[in-house]
């Protein structure tokens, strides 16, 4: 039977929500730009493209502002629905960071005693996350810089990660005056031991790449430092095993006259992203050639245990993160950003903790006390 009675449509819808109303090239902003597909010889293949989404405010290490969080909504909405995109690559400009984190001038000067303020911008963080675990293509998470606190945070909702070896990840928060539940304390027990997890969590220590392969976190590092036409592996980190206080050592900094020497080696080099790129487009390459129904449902899949916990907390946390920027969120902050005239990025926690055994009221006189003058 012949079905010409039926009516076809054959006119292709934007599925698009918006139209680059948050998507620019001026810092700080985020870039939305369409590469086409390479083959393997490096030749673009016709009509299939990836969708580069990048962090574009290199003057503040690639934090977040709230007008960025928009764009990476945006953003990420626009290659999920974009129906010649085959996958997503998430990065940033420059060299030193691919993400600091939230915006900690706009937390203290904004956002800080401002909870209710602060609650809306936490929604549209969790929408964030959210675009990144719902985006109906591979996200890839091309790291060229350090991936630390909230950076760290949406670095986990991507799908494969390829690093840069000078790049080191971590968290900040309890340092600082916030906690990483936006999204670490939900992801970091599927990559790490449970053990590693919450140290990673609360120790603040920044990670190098290679320690974070070794640890399982990422899945590829690649050198960037080149010197005389050679590749050479980011002279700050130890890339042998060795025993140390009795447990296996791999990837981790160096220090005293060592870090001196791989400074001033470092000096001598330049920055290129070659490799980290033809990782990048082998990998896409690689998606290009398997069925784009089940590679999603595949990733889907796996991304539904981290989107379980995520899922469970995320609300809850809005409305702690706040109320915490009334007090501990408050101090740390303005701590941070008051640095450059204090020489002092913390607050002094013995002092804090002095003044609240005491059952001290946290009121400016409190904040006089723990946060350091200028000099």
């Amino acid at each position: 039977m012949s079905l010409d009675f039926l009516k076809r449509d054959n006119e292709l819808k934007n599925h698009a929500l918006m139209e680059n109303q948050h998507l620019g090239t001026s810092a700080p902003s985020v870039i939305y730009e369409k590469r086409p597909v390479l083959d393997p010889a490096g030749k673009p293949v016709d009509d299939l493209y990836s969708a580069w989404i990048t962090l574009n405010n290199p003057a503040q290490y690639n934090s977040y502002t709230t007008e960025m969080v928009k764009g990476v909504i945006e953003a990420f909405q626009k290659a999920s629905s974009d129906r010649s995109i085959v996958a997503a690559v998430f990065t940033a400009v420059g060299e030193k960071a691919w993400c600091s984190g939230g915006n900690t001038a706009e937390y203290a000067s904004y956002y800080s005693r401002r909870p209710t303020e602060y609650g809306d911008y936490i929604d549209l963080f969790i929408g964030m996350v959210d675009g990144i675990l719902n985006c109906k293509k591979p996200v890839i998470c091309r790291v060229n810089g350090m991936r630390v606190a909230g950076g760290q945070e949406i670095g986990m909702a991507t799908d494969i990660t390829i690093s840069s070896d000078m790049a080191v990840y971590g968290q900040a928060g309890p340092k600082h005056g916030s906690a990483p539940v936006g999204g670490s304390t939900d992801f970091l027990p599927w990559f790490l031991s449970m053990e590693d997890a919450i140290y990673n969590c609360v120790s603040c220590e920044l990670w190098s790449a290679y320690k974070m392969k070794y640890k399982g976190m990422i899945s590829k590092v690649l050198p960037v430092l080149k010197k005389n036409g050679e590749w050479i592996p980011n002279p700050k980190v130890r890339t042998d095993t060795w025993a140390e206080h009795g447990q296996i050592v791999y990837g981790e900094m160096v220090q005293g006259a060592a870090l001196e020497e791989a400074e001033a080696l470092i000096a001598q080099c330049k920055v290129d992203f070659e490799l980290l790129d033809k990782e990048v487009n082998a990998l896409i390459w690689r998606f290009t050639n398997l069925f784009p129904n089940c590679l999603m449902n595949s990733i889907d899949a796996i991304r539904g245990k981290k989107k379980f916990f995520w899922d469970q907390q995320k609300v809850a946390q809005r409305h702690w993160l706040a109320a915490n920027m009334n007090n501990e969120a408050w101090l740390g902050f303005n701590a941070f950003e008051s640095r450059k005239l204090t020489g002092k990025d913390t607050v002094d926690f013995v002092k804090y903790r002095q003044l609240l055994a005491k059952g001290a009221q946290i009121d400016e006189h409190f904040a006089e006390q723990v946060i350091a003058a200028p000099r």
